[in-house]
Order: C-alpha cells, then structure tokens, then sequence
C-alpha cells in the first residue's frame, strides 16, 4: 500500500496520468478508508467527472474548482452507495452536465439492501449497458458491468491511458463487501474473472491507492475468497453453524466495526455455496449438504 496516501490532502486534485485527476473527499470511516476518491477525467477542455462523492460542499467546490472552464460531458457513477453518487446531483445542476453511468437501485423491500448506505435520490439521465462509450476529446470511457458488491455496479475503462476505474468492485486497500440481498457473490466472482481476462495497464479504485499489477491483485482475490470458501465449510464441519458463530473465527485480528459487514459476506458466501449444492439451510443453521 503506498503509504503517502494518509498524507494525501483533502479537496485538492492530484494529476495521477496525463488524462486523470483525482479528488479526495473528506468522508474518512472504517468503510470508506481515507475517502471517496472523485476523478476529473479527459483534457482541459472536456471532462467526465467518475464517482463525484458524497454530497459535500467543500468537495462539490472542490470539483468545480478543479473543472474550471471545461466543458464537464458526463458525470459517471460506478453504483450508488451514499459516498459515491449524491454529489452528482448538484454537481450536475452547476455544470448542466447530464448524470450517466449505472442504473438506479430499484429496492423491492425494507431488508438490509435498503439500509443507509443507499442513495435513493440517484436519477441518472442515461443507464450504460457493458460496453457502451462516453467520449470527449481524445478519451473514451468505455462501461463495464461488474456486479457482485452491488447489482448496478460498473466499471470505467479509458482505453486511451489503458486505465479501470474500478469504484468498489476492487479497491486499493480491502476486499469489497458482498451484502445479499442486492450482493451476489456467484455475480462478484463472475466479474473479477472477467477483470481477470482483461488487460488494463493500471486500476484506479474509489478507496486506496492505484493497484499497478491489477492481474496479480485479481488473482489474489479471487484465492482470497475461494479460501473463504474453504474456512466455511470447516466452520460448519467443526460445528459453528451460524455466522455470528463463524465471523470471529474467520476475521480474527480484524476491526469489530467490521464484523457486521463481514458477516453480510460469509452470508453471502453461503448462498453461493447452496447454489453449488454444498451446504443446505435450515433456519439460521447451515449444514453441509448429504
């Protein structure tokens, strides 16, 4: 991990490749690491603002500070969890710059996918689909469907500097949270094999530094999770039959803060696993399968 991230300054845009600025928001937390990172892609002329934050207004200043007199083509969202999309709205109504990138969140009930860490006021102006291309002058941005941390989640690719704004689906300092309902691990590990398969040069997350080997890191993740595959099943075997029994063996050493959010993750590490025919449910108790 590149340790001058702490010293990063708030509210101040840094050039990371000739095509990308990135803007830190103040929203520091135990989910979010040092913050939402925003990011001012394309020339000095026409811009696509990636992931613009929370709804903050010394960030929003921030942004507008940095865009100065171009023309802002897009405002792109990679999903819409509450440090990433709110600011897209005023943002949107000081620049007159349309809303584009991942679908609303549609939530069909009051479960834990429509706790707070949604933004129920996101109206994009236009949803892309994989493969679908913003432009401006001489940048692409090219969406890449990556469900799994949420349903709606996209990636941006920027051919032109052989970039991926990853948002959540990989980041530069933890794993994703996988929260079923909306969260499907069988769909995340669908999209880091995809990740996987692709050749972009270097990965640009929402939270931590740059990931400069993204192949290696997609790699590492997708053992990462296979291994938490495996401590399930032994937690079952031995006898812990419920997550809130799993959780603080599988995440020893890790923050407490944590352990709610990683539970949502061996939960849904156990739908998957029932996909799978591996283990079976009976209540709040898992078995493995006959």
């Amino acid at each position: 991990m590149d340790p001058a991230i702490n010293l990063r300054p708030y509210a101040s845009p840094e050039q990371v490749d000739p095509l990308v600025r990135r803007m830190l928001a103040r929203n520091p937390s135990p989910f979010t690491f040092t913050g939402t990172q925003s990011y001012i892609v394309g020339s000095r002329a026409e811009v696509a603002v990636i992931d613009p934050g929370p709804d903050e207004p010394e960030h929003i200043a921030a942004l507008i500070d940095a865009i100065g007199d171009a023309r802002v083509v897009a405002i792109c969202c990679t999903h819409t969890h509450r440090d990433h999309s709110p600011a897209a709205a005023p943002l949107a109504a000081l620049t007159g710059a349309p809303v584009i990138g991942c679908a609303p969140l549609t939530l069909a009930d009051d479960g834990p996918r429509s706790d707070a860490a949604f933004d129920p006021a996101y109206r994009p102006d236009r949803v892309l689909t994989d493969g679908e291309t913003i432009s401006g002058d001489e940048w692409t941005l090219i969406a890449v469907a990556t469900p799994g941390h949420t349903s709606n989640h996209l990636c941006f690719a920027l051919p032109e500097s052989g970039v991926l704004f990853t948002g959540d689906h990989v980041m530069g300092w933890s794993t994703s949270v996988v929260s079923p309902p909306d969260g499907d691990m069988t769909a995340y590990m669908a999209s880091l094999q995809k990740l996987y398969e692709r050749d972009d040069r270097v990965y640009f997350p929402a939270h931590g530094p740059a990931v400069d080997k993204p192949r290696q890191l997609v790699r590492g993740m997708i053992g990462h999770r296979r291994q938490r595959e495996r401590q399930i099943l032994r937690q079952i075997g031995e006898g812990r039959t419920r997550i809130g029994q799993m959780v603080p063996q599988m995440y020893k050493g890790v923050d407490e803060r944590l352990w709610p959010a990683a539970g949502r993750s061996v939960h849904a590490h156990l739908i998957d696993l029932a996909q799978r025919g591996l283990v079976a449910q009976c209540g709040e108790d898992w078995s493995l399968a006959a």
